[in-house]
């Protein structure tokens, strides 16, 4: 059986093109070094194991312990990276603007409440704006690599509030790198994720 060898995805964007939301010294860490190691450490961790020919979702959904952890790390970070783009922000249209409309009220409602999950999230971790079985959207705070996928949502955006995504930008200030983050999101590509539960 051929074995999965895990890559990092390309950014689909320049390294400096986010900036000055998110730095180009940032990306060389963030995505550069930091993701990279995520998939390094996952390929060795996978070799020789009943992972080794399965794909992301399902050892996210299946391992524990250290695959599960660089794993969930490799997804979370893909996810967050392709979400972006030079030029963003705004608000989604369609079916996902109505879908928030309906949760909680207003559009404007909803990114006040994320982002308040992000600033007051202790430690390092993520925020998600998921989709249950049900199609209703809700976020959630994961601790560390945590993954919604483990609870059975479907992730649709996520926010990462580990130190190393926005330290070198904005020091300790987290409010700010998030202020920041609703300035590069590329809505189509969230809509996209939410479109099939349409």
């Amino acid at each position: 059986m051929e074995i999965m060898k895990h890559e990092l995805p390309s950014l689909p964007y320049a390294i400096n093109a986010l900036e000055p939301f998110i730095s180009k010294t940032t990306l060389e860490f963030h995505y550069g070094k930091h993701h990279q190691a995520y998939v390094n450490n996952l390929n060795k961790l996978i070799k020789d194991t009943p992972f080794e020919d399965a794909d992301l979702e399902e050892i996210i959904i299946k391992s524990n312990g250290g695959i599960f952890n660089n794993a969930a790390q490799v997804f979370n970070h893909s996810f967050y990276f392709s979400a972006f783009k030079p030029q963003g922000g705004g608000c989604p249209q369609n079916k996902l603007n109505e879908a928030l409309v309906d949760t909680f009220g207003s559009f404007e409602n909803f990114k006040t409440e994320f982002s308040k999950a992000g600033a007051t999230l202790f430690g390092s971790g993520w925020v998600w704006l998921v989709a249950d079985s049900s199609n209703k959207l809700r976020i959630v705070q994961t601790s560390n690599a945590e993954n919604p996928l483990t609870d059975s949502l479907k992730p649709i955006m996520t926010l990462d509030v580990w130190e190393h995504a926005y330290y070198l930008d904005t020091q300790n200030a987290r409010p700010k790198y998030i202020e920041n983050f609703w300035e590069i999101i590329n809505w189509d590509v969230i809509e996209s994720r939410f479109a099939p539960f349409g």
